[in-house]
């Protein structure tokens, strides 16, 4: 097991992305710390299901709060003792087309996709350093390809700040690193076990958690089945 004994903190984890990683993850040994505005119940389940004895604990609320994600880390110190994990799956941007949303509008969500990165970050952080040892992963924010400019907008600015927190806590021997999936219709809403996208995103995120990524900061990796070389639509031949 790759984190067998180490705590991860996982945002968004009630479905998706989020569910996937926490459920991976927690195979891999870790304890997981459940963060999202609805129940978990359903990454629970399959947690309990692949890995029994499994040790979790479940924080509702919302993550742009920020006294409810010192809340969060302060409980998960208090609980499982270091922290090593923070993985950042944080999407508040819009993913209905109902109201066809400003460009604005988009560039407001995906600021504040970033921001809700940076405070738990911030949160997270002073435990890291004290122990001298943690491993950071931003998750870019998904939404609906009709919401491509959010997407855009905040894998630019999550990217930059993953970026600067590695060059800062680089010397306290904290990894950040960011995974940047492709703007799917609908991956929010994939289920638990689901084969595809969710699980690739996750495994990527399992990389930068383990030991082996030791000597990686500051990547963007890109995980979108081929989306970076030829979107699409395009006219390529």
């Amino acid at each position: 097991m790759k984190l067998k004994g180490q705590t991860a903190i996982v945002t968004g984890a009630a479905s998706g992305i989020g569910a996937q990683t926490a459920l991976l993850l927690s195979q891999e040994g870790a304890n997981v710390v459940l963060v999202d505005s609805t129940s978990c119940a359903q990454t629970l389940q399959a947690i309990q299901t692949n890995r029994g004895k499994a040790v979790y604990l479940e924080c509702l609320g919302e993550v742009h709060d920020v006294e409810f994600m010192n809340a969060v880390v302060a409980k998960a110190s208090d609980v499982f003792g270091e922290l090593h994990v923070l993985v950042n799956n944080v999407c508040i941007c819009s993913t209905r087309n109902e109201n066809k949303p400003s460009l604005d509008q988009w560039e407001r969500e995906a600021d504040g996709n970033a921001q809700a990165t940076a405070l738990f970050i911030h949160a997270v952080s002073p435990y890291m350093i004290e122990q001298q040892y943690g491993r950071i992963i931003n998750i870019s924010s998904v939404s609906s390809c009709t919401n491509e400019q959010t997407f855009k907008a905040s894998k630019n600015s999550i990217g930059t700040l993953t970026k600067q927190v590695a060059k800062e806590l680089s010397e306290f021997r904290i990894t950040c690193n960011s995974v940047a999936p492709v703007c799917t219709t609908n991956l929010d809403e994939a289920t638990i076990n689901q084969t595809g996208t969710a699980i690739s995103i996750a495994q990527a995120v399992l990389y930068f958690a383990s030991s082996e990524s030791s000597y990686t900061t500051g990547q963007i990796l890109k995980v979108d089945g081929g989306y970076c070389i030829e979107p699409p639509n395009s006219s390529g031949v």
